[in-house]
């Protein structure tokens, strides 16, 4: 299982703003269980899922985008389409859930 891409604020706009396709972020820190949990789940939606783009964000590295998405509680899926957030899941949850909050914006 190939590791998503690590945004950071450098090419955050490029890589999440900027994408044509409906794009989710994973905000995590190494310092979080439930991220370290999670991050096999998201990485196993991402094969499954080829028509969305994933990539991860670490809160720890890029403060800014963190605070601009008012990003308070970790881990948190941030879906973004045409550069604009749409809707996030915070916190641990099951597969299914996830799967079907990006669904709705496909």
């Amino acid at each position: 299982m190939a590791n998503l891409q690590e945004v950071t604020e450098l090419d955050f706009e490029q890589e999440v703003l900027k994408s044509d396709k409906l794009t989710v972020v994973d905000f995590w820190a190494p310092w979080c269980g439930y991220c370290i949990k999670l991050g096999p789940v998201v990485e196993q939606i991402a094969q499954e899922m080829p028509n969305v783009k994933f990539v991860k964000c670490n809160t720890d590295e890029c403060m800014n985008v963190a605070q601009n998405y008012a990003i308070s509680g970790l881990p948190c899926l941030l879906m973004f389409k045409n550069g604009e957030p749409q809707d996030r899941l915070v916190g641990a949850m099951p597969k299914s859930n996830i799967v079907t909050g990006i669904q709705k914006y496909l």
